[in-house]
C-alpha cells in the first residue's frame, strides 16, 4: 500500500546493488569486544539483520573518492518498537564501510544512520561516528525516491546522508562542518531549556534578570547558527 508521496530519504535500491542476504548476529559478536549488557540488546531489540544492497562501482557504476568505495546498506528487524544505538554503533564498528540502515517494525519502516569517517592517523583504522540521523516511522509500502545524482561514491553518501540530517545546509557548507553546527544547536536548545525552567522557578528578581539574559544570548546563538525553530533531535 502506497502513501502516495515518495520519502526522499527512503531510497529505491538499485536492483544490481541488491543483496538481501541474511547475516548472523553473531558476525558482528566476532568483531566487538561484547559486552553482556549489548548481547542482550542484540538479543532483546534485533529479530533479523539482512544486507539489503552493496552501492559500488561493480554495481552503480560510480568510482570510489575520498576514501568511500562501498556504501552498505542493512535492513534490521526489530522485536521491539525501539533500537538502542549502541547496537547500531556495534555493526557500524564491525564494517569498514558507511552504512546506511532500514529500520522494520510492525509494518513501518525508518532509514538511518551515522556520517563514518576515518579516524585520522589512527593505527587501528579505527571509523569515527556521528550522531544518529533519522527519518520519522514511515509504513513500509511508503514510495520510494531514486538515487540522488552524484558523480562519484563519496558524493553519494553526503547526498544521502543529507536527506537525513533535518538541518538544511548551507551554501558551500560542508557535510561535516554542518554536522558540527547541528551538535551546536542541539547543544544550545538544551542549555536554553534548561535556563527557561530555572527562569519559571527562580523567585529572587536580581536572579530572574540574570537567566532572562542568558536566555537572550542562548536565543541570538541560535538565529545565528540558522537553528530557527526546527526540531533538532536526530
Amino acid at each position: 500500500m502506497s502513501s502516495g508521496k515518495a520519502s526522499p530519504a527512503l531510497i529505491a535500491w538499485p536492483t544490481k546493488a541488491a543483496v538481501n542476504r541474511v547475516v548472523p548476529k553473531i558476525k558482528f559478536y566476532e568483531h566487538a569486544a561484547l559486552t553482556s549488557r549489548l548481547k542482550d540488546l542484540f538479543v532483546k531489540e534485533v529479530e533479523q539483520i539482512t544486507w539489503l544492497a552493496k552501492l559500488a562501482t561493480e554495481t552503480i557504476n560510480l568510482p570510489a573518492k575520498d576514501g568511500v568505495s562501498e556504501i552498505q546498506v542493512f535492513g534490521i528487524q526489530l522485536k521491539t518498537p525501539e533500537l538502542h544505538q549502541d547496537v547500531l554503533r556495534c555493526i557500524d564498528g564491525a564494517i569498514h564501510h558507511p552504512i546506511l540502515f532500514e529500520l522494520r517494525h510492525d509494518e513501518c519502516v525508518q532509514s538511518i544512520a551515522s556520517f563514518k569517517r576515518p579516524g585520522g592517523g589512527d593505527a587501528t583504522g579505527k571509523q569515527l561516528l556521528s550522531e544518529y540521523f533519522a527519518t520519522s516511522w514511515l509504513p513500509l509500502g511508503s514510495e520510494r525516491a531514486g538515487l540522488p545524482t552524484a558523480v562519484n561514491l563519496a558524493i553519494l553518501y553526503e547526498r544521502l546522508l543529507l536527506r537525513l540530517i533535518p538541518l538544511p545546509a548551507l551554501p558551500n557548507e560542508s557535510l561535516r562542518t554542518l554536522i558540527d553546527r547541528f551538535d551546536k544547536i542541539r547543544a544550545s536548545k538544551r542549555e536554553l531549556d534548561k535556563v527557561v525552567s530555572a527562569l519559571e522557578k527562580e523567585k529572587q528578581f536580581n536572579r530572574k534578570v540574570e537567566l532572562n539574559s542568558t536566555v537572550r544570548k542562548l536565543r541570538n546563538q541560535l538565529a545565528q547558527l540558522g537553528a530557527e525553530n526546527r526540531d533538532m533531535e536526530p
